[in-house]
């Protein structure tokens, strides 16, 4: 096995351990305003975040998401491949979670600072995508490993550009 296949399945272990592990709380489940330590801002549309129940890393994201001033609901489902084909998510790019935030879609961890830029922008898009699990993205904090990581454009025409680049 070459470098980049053993990096790759030790990266891959490190997000589906994150991934896999038990829930912190049931408190992401609740289709309420936010949770009761986060202020909502108004300004700001509400997210829809569609997850496996037992996807530990999407909940750690959707509190990144809420502390950031969105108001998250969870809409926790078997049928992951449905929700990513609705929102044009390219084969390979895929990621545990995928969300609706007014009329964008984000996959994966995409950091929030990245979704208020393309809210205000209005750019005319699919949304944005962190493909795969990276290590030191918002919500795959675990550990202290970070990577760099590149938050992807995903076009109308599902082509993708890189919107914004992390972790140098």
């Amino acid at each position: 096995m070459n470098v980049i296949c053993k990096v790759s399945a030790i990266v891959l272990a490190l997000g589906l351990a994150a991934c896999a592990r038990a829930p912190a709380t049931s408190a992401a489940n609740v289709a309420t305003p936010a949770s009761a330590a986060y202020a909502v801002d108004e300004s700001l549309p509400p997210v829809v975040a569609f997850k496996s129940p037992t996807c530990g890393c999407c909940e750690l994201w959707v509190e990144h998401m809420r502390a950031a001033g969105f108001q998250v609901e969870v809409k926790d489902t078997q049928d992951m491949g449905a929700i990513k084909a609705e929102a044009g998510v390219p084969v390979g790019q895929g990621s545990c979670h995928t969300a609706k935030v007014g009329k964008y879609y984000l996959e994966g961890h995409v950091p929030a600072a990245d979704v208020k830029r393309l809210l205000a922008a209005g750019t005319d898009a699919r949304g944005l995508i962190v493909p795969g699990m990276v290590p030191g993205s918002p919500g795959m904090e675990q550990g202290g490993v970070t990577k760099p990581y590149d938050v992807l454009l995903l076009a109308k025409d599902g082509s993708t550009t890189v919107y914004s680049h992390h972790g140098d």
